[in-house]
């Protein structure tokens, strides 16, 4: 990958808690429905600042959400990574599906540091959070960069891994299924609600609504088990402004992979932050690493 130069042209200290910089502060966040959502920011001492949202039944404090935000810092770009409602340290209920609800947390958070005056130069988000950072640009279409890792295009494939086989008939039977893990305990409570909600959001559609300034980038495991790498394929069919990379042997959490990881999303990042021009005829971009 080519070599780039580090985002400039931003005062460094606009206010005083800027100075500080790699001091890791908690900050909480009210979204719109009255809960307190609870992330961690990761200062460098910038008004640049990159959103991490995690994947599903999952936290902040997972490995590739610190080690993002973390490689971010060091690079001198400030990030927040936080829980969405029901998750991690946040407040609410956890609920399956629940892709836009989760749209509007980030919608939250988006707004609360912009009104602390600094720059929203990049959303990022992992497995399902990849989906939310795209249905994000799709609906508010005013954040220019986004990254997407190992999200789910076919939002029907895995439900009967975790639901079971007749999942449809026994939701409609008893209007909820409890999935449980090895051990016999529930872990969450599916409803025919939040079950239907997932089924009827259509990854494409909001793929098409991207708009063609907003600048994309898939990255995707080629061992993922959780996953499908193909699915990382669908997204480069639906996003106009797309590149699309494969990370040879990487799996869904990039368990040997984080390295590699951090690096092509700070280098996509940096090369694209502060370029709000239309890119709509440069060509789609594919890379194996």
């Amino acid at each position: 990958m080519r070599k780039i130069n580090r985002l400039s042209g931003v005062s460094y200290s606009i206010w005083d808690s800027l100075t500080d910089r790699g001091a890791e502060r908690r900050v909480t966040i009210r979204n719109n429905h009255g809960k307190n959502l609870v992330g961690i920011l990761h200062n460098s001492a910038s008004v640049w600042l990159v959103i991490v949202c995690h994947g599903f039944q999952s936290s902040k404090e997972r490995i590739p959400m610190v080690n993002l935000a973390a490689a971010l810092e060091k690079d001198g770009i400030s990030a927040f990574r936080f829980d969405f409602a029901g998750n991690g340290e946040s407040e609410g209920s956890f609920q399956y599906g629940n892709y836009y609800r989760e749209v509007e947390d980030l919608r939250a958070v988006v707004q609360h540091f912009r009104e602390q005056k600094y720059v929203i130069t990049a959303i990022v988000g992992h497995s399902k959070g990849g989906n939310v950072v795209l249905f994000y640009a799709s609906k508010y279409k005013d954040i220019h960069v986004v990254v997407n890792i190992s999200g789910r295009f076919n939002l029907v494939r895995g439900m009967e891994g975790r639901l079971g086989k007749r999942f449809m008939q026994k939701i409609k039977q008893d209007g909820y299924i409890d999935v449980k893990n090895k051990r016999g305990e529930i872990i969450y409570r599916v409803t025919e609600e939040s079950l239907m909600d997932r089924l009827s959001t259509i990854t494409h559609l909001d793929c098409l609504l991207i708009p063609q300034d907003c600048r994309v980038l898939t990255i995707h495991g080629s061992m993922d088990e959780t996953v499908p790498a193909e699915d990382a394929l669908e997204f480069d069919k639906f996003i106009s402004n797309h590149e699309l990379c494969i990370i040879e042997g990487a799996d869904h959490e990039y368990s040997s992979h984080q390295d590699k990881l951090s690096s092509i999303v700070l280098e996509f990042i940096k090369t694209h932050a502060d370029k709000y021009k239309d890119t709509s005829k440069q060509a789609k971009i594919h890379s194996r690493f």
